[in-house]
Formats: structure tokens, C-alpha cells, sequence
């Protein structure tokens, strides 16, 4: 999807139900300019402080479940808060940034709005939240469940060892090992080898017609 600014009336088609109007509250007092924008691989949602005439900026991927939509649009969020009390002198995710989130995230946890299973991850997490959902892989691992299925996509940890699998790019590899928490994976076209969380998401192709 293009990258659009979401009317704020709208907002709740992303969320779960009971928590959009709290969260416009926010957008409205801080004059939160919110964007929906294409899924990007590497981040999923984004911050920009106000400068020069401009207001702060969220974004946010649009292919993210209601529940992954709402952490991560309260990570950003907590950066804002951070933000407006430290401005620039403190680290993106340091003690600060993660007193903030972890603030916001035990107030909309207290309403109910999560299921059982998300809860009780972001219980493990809330005393000391990574910097990005991403990298929690037990609190990842539960939000890939409320994901819409996706015809022909595996995580790395679902695909056979030597079985070959293309990423976004059409770069393909065949997974070879696990090194600890990683799954060593070689590139055909190169012969390089990376490591490759389990969860990272995967077309897995037919070893044979390669």
C-alpha cells in the first residue's frame, strides 16, 4: 500500500476495539501527523520529532495485525514522550525511552484490550522492552499468530534443513544449520552464508526445480 496519512476518524479500522479513543487523544494533543505506509522489512513503524514548522510524525505499516499496529504505534509513541521531556539529549532506546513505553503499554494492558497469550508477553516484557517488537521473539512469535495466513509464506524455523527458500528481493538461500538461536543459511548465488532468525518470514521453494 502507498504511503497515506489516516484521517483520524478512520484510525480504529487499524486497532483493536475500546483503545482508538485514547490513542487519538494522544495523536490530537501532541498534533501527531499518522501515516499508514507499505510494509518495510526492516522497521515497522517509524518517529520524527517536530523542527522547523513541522509536527511530530509517526508511521506505521499497514500490513500489521490490529494488535502489532497498536504496540507499535505506542513505541512510537513513547519516543514523542521521550522526546517532549529529554529532547535530543538521551539514547532513542535507552532507560528513558523504555520508562515511557513501559508506562503506556501497562495502561492499555489494564484495559483488557489484548488476548491472554499477548498479555502475558508483554508482561515478560514491559519491565525492560526491546527496542523493537522484533526483536522480543517470544512476544513476536505470539503476534505472528494473529496474522492472516499467507499462501506459500513459512517462517525459517518452518522450512526443512537443506531445503531452499527466497526472500523479498528474490534472493534465494538453502538453510543449512542452526547456530544457536540462528539458522545458518547459504546464498546460492553468492556461496555466502547469513544467519537468519526463525521467525524471519519465507517463500519456500522446490529444492528439485532449482
Amino acid at each position: 500500500m502507498p504511503k497515506k496519512q489516516v484521517p483520524l476518524n478512520t484510525l480504529e479500522t487499524y486497532l483493536p476495539e475500546n483503545c482508538s479513543e485514547e490513542v487519538i487523544y494522544f495523536l490530537n494533543k501532541y498534533k501527531v501527523q499518522l501515516t499508514v505506509t507499505r510494509q518495510r522489512q526492516s522497521i515497522l513503524g517509524d518517529y520524527r520529532h517536530a523542527h522547523l514548522g513541522k509536527t511530530h510524525r509517526i508511521s506505521v505499516n499497514g500490513n500489521l495485525n490490529k494488535y502489532s499496529f497498536l504496540i507499535t504505534l505506542l513505541h512510537e509513541l513513547a519516543h514523542l514522550f521521550t522526546f517532549e521531556q529529554y529532547g535530543n539529549k538521551v539514547q532513542p532506546h535507552g532507560k528513558e525511552w523504555k520508562n515511557h513505553f513501559s508506562t503506556i503499554l501497562a495502561n492499555f494492558i489494564s484495559k483488557k484490550i489484548f488476548p491472554n497469550d499477548i498479555e502475558n508477553a508483554l508482561y515478560k516484557t514491559i519491565s525492560n522492552p526491546a527496542a523493537s517488537s522484533c526483536g522480543d521473539e517470544n512476544l513476536l512469535r505470539v503476534l505472528l499468530k494473529y496474522d492472516k495466513p499467507k499462501e506459500s509464506h513459512l517462517l525459517v524455523e518452518q522450512v526443512e534443513f537443506g531445503c531452499h527458500f527466497e526472500i523479498k528481493g528474490g534472493r534465494i538461500f538453502r538453510k543449512d544449520e542452526l547456530v544457536r538461536k540462528r539458522f545458518k543459511c547459504t546464498e546460492l548465488s553468492t556461496g555466502k552464508q547469513y544467519l537468519f532468525s526463525g521467525l524471519y518470514e519465507v517463500v519456500k521453494l522446490k529444492t528439485e526445480s532449482l
